[in-house]
Order: C-alpha cells, then structure tokens, then sequence
C-alpha cells in the first residue's frame, strides 16, 4: 500500500486550510482594514494557530526520544529554524534598512513556531507521567501571563499556547470522529457566524496581543484578576472556534489535499513574500482602495500560498525547508547491526512531516 493511500484526506484538507488562514492574517496584518476585514481578522486569529498546535500534538504523541525520532526533530524542525531565522534576518536587513544579526534565540516573525514546536516536542513524553496534563497546562499558561519574560526561543508563546499542545496529545481518532458528524458540521457555521458578528461590533478591537499569545497582563493594561477571567474566556471561545473549524473541514480528498502534505513550505516561505512586499511598498496602495484592495491582498495571498505549494517551488527550496540530516552524524549501532532497511523507515520522512504544519506523514497517521 502507498504512502499516499494511507493518509487521511481530513487532515491534509485541515493542515492545508490552516496555511492559507495563516497567509491570509499576516497579509491582513499589513493594512489597517476595514472593519469587516478586522472582524475576520480577529475570529481567525481565535483559532488557526490553536488548532495548528493541537494538531502538533496530536501527531507528536508517538514520540518517545528513540534516535530516528530525536534526528527526524532536528533536521525537520530545528534546521529550518536556524536556516530560515539566518534568512529572515538578512531580508529585514534589506527591508528595514537594519543591521544584519542572526538572532537564533529571538525568533523573527513567523519562526517562533519551529522553535516552540521543537521545545513542545521534547516535553512530550514528559505529558504522559502527569495527572490531569491539560488542567496542569492551562495553568502554566495563566502563570505565564502573569508574569514578564524576555521573548528568548519565544518563550511567551511557547507556554501560554502550551495547554493546545497538550490537549492534541491526548486527543484520539474517535476525538476527531465527533467533529466529522452531519451534527457537528450544523452547529459549525452558526458558530463562526455569531463570532463574525461579535467581532465585527467589536471593531477594530479587541486587541491582538490577546490572541498572539506574546505579552502578559501588565502589557494588556488590565488587572490580574481580568486578565485571568479574559483568558480562560477566550480559552473556551477558542476551542469552540477549533472545533467548528474542524466540523468543516472537508473528509473526502479535493483539489488541495496533496498540498496539505508540503504545507512547511509555503509557511515558511510566504513570510519572505509578505516582507518584501513591504519593502517595495505594495501595502499602502491596497489599503487605499479599501475592501476592494483587501480582496485583492487577499486573493494574492491565497495564490501565493497554491504556487509556493507546488513541485517546482518545492524542488529549488528542498535544502533549505527539509535538509537531510548528515549520514556521517548517525553513530554505529552497539551490538545491533542497523539494516538498509530500518534506516529507511527510520530517518526518511514525508515532506514537511516534523512539523505541526504537516505532521501527519504516512507514518504519523498509521501510529
């Protein structure tokens, strides 16, 4: 049986949806935005990064620190991370007119997701020795907020998105079952409409430092006890945005199941897109044209997220989204002889499939 006959379409469909929402918040990002476009902006920044780490750890519940997985995690994660932290760092140089410095513990833009994945992936195991681990997440969330961290290996959003993390580790198939129900799938839409038109009254608040996840209750401007009722507010708002989200997520395999496979690639490459584009100014234009102009940012966005998708996209930037790990680097088994074929199984992986962005490689979704 092929690779690509043991995936489940859903999660590719999920994977591949959850990209485009990403590019289309970081393009929205850069326009002040209509009121309907800050709405939008808001709902989806309630759940797309949620549900991408709750997929991380769904598909991260496997591992164990066995040395294939340890290799896999560092060519699959934390190479790209260094590699691309190297590249942003020269575009803002470019952009920004800044002096160049690679900043490996302080990750640019949209890299902080590699480098918490890489830390959340190492405390997996950790997860299963402890009673109640997404109570005991949740409140290492709410203490992160209450406290002030420097933005090292972005540590802020490595703990305060952490109880998602956990959560997707103790999902289960039959979890995911319950949100593929015609049941599911009718309370969805209402859902994400009743929080359209909240946002939308609440225009153009709330303010997005509560849905990035990077600064506690003394950047907020509010109280603690606020901010601890707010969070867990927004902690209950947003499961039920992930959950319509994944009520409707196609089951069945369409046009764009195969690029939820490769989503790592246009993740990390439509950031570059988005800064340059700033670098040449195209921002300012379309946000003078108003909610024609944001359509128009937000079909590019879709269309860049398709293109940098593709095989030959994929075939330039391989070494630098999924660089091999080095053969030399492998030490001789001890007393067992490690076969042709064990390190086939052990160290090739699908693309992009060491990340949340595209964890569910054949392998993941057969554990």
């Amino acid at each position: 049986m092929s690779a690509a006959s043991d995936r489940d379409p859903f999660f590719d469909n999920a994977k591949f949806l959850l990209v485009v929402l990403v590019a289309l918040g970081h393009s929205w990002d850069q326009i002040a935005g209509t009121d309907a476009v800050r709405a939008l902006h808001t709902v989806v920044y309630g759940f797309h990064m949620p549900a991408f780490v709750l997929l991380s750890g769904y598909f991260s519940r496997s591992f164990s620190f066995r040395p294939g997985q340890v290799r896999r995690l560092a060519s699959g994660v934390l190479a790209p991370y260094l590699i691309f932290e190297t590249i942003y760092c020269a575009v803002y140089a470019e952009v920004r007119g800044t002096p160049f410095s690679i900043t490996p513990t302080a990750p640019l833009y949209l890299l902080w997701f590699l480098i918490a994945l890489f830390v959340w992936r190492l405390t997996a195991p950790m997860w299963k020795a402890v009673r109640f681990p997404v109570a005991v997440a949740v409140v290492i969330s709410l203490a992160a907020g209450m406290t002030k961290m420097s933005y090292d290996l972005a540590l802020p959003r490595v703990l305060m998105f952490l109880p998602w993390f956990v959560l997707g580790l103790r999902m289960r198939p039959e979890h995911f079952a319950l949100l593929r129900t015609r049941t599911a799938r009718i309370w969805a839409l209402p859902a994400i409409l009743v929080a359209l038109a909240v946002a939308y009254v609440l225009a153009p608040g709330p303010d997005d430092n509560w849905l990035s996840m990077f600064v506690g209750y003394g950047e907020l401007g509010v109280s603690p006890g606020t901010y601890l009722a707010l969070r867990l507010v927004l902690f209950a708002v947003s499961a039920v945005l992930v959950a319509a989200f994944f009520a409707l997520v196609p089951h069945r395999r369409t046009f764009f199941t195969t690029l939820g496979a490769v989503t790592l690639y246009p993740y990390l490459l439509h950031g570059l897109l988005i800064r340059l584009g700033e670098g040449a100014g195209v921002f300012a234009p379309l946000q003078a044209h108003g909610l024609p102009g944001e359509a128009l940012l937000s079909l590019c966005a879709i269309t860049a997220v398709f293109l940098l998708s593709t095989p030959p996209v994929r075939k330039l930037t391989r070494p630098l989204v999924e660089p091999r790990f080095p053969r030399w680097l492998i030490p001789k088994d001890s007393g067992q002889k490690a076969s042709a074929e064990q390190v086939s199984t052990d160290e090739r992986k699908p693309e992009g499939s060491e990340t949340g962005l595209a964890v569910s490689g054949a392998m993941a979704q057969r554990r």
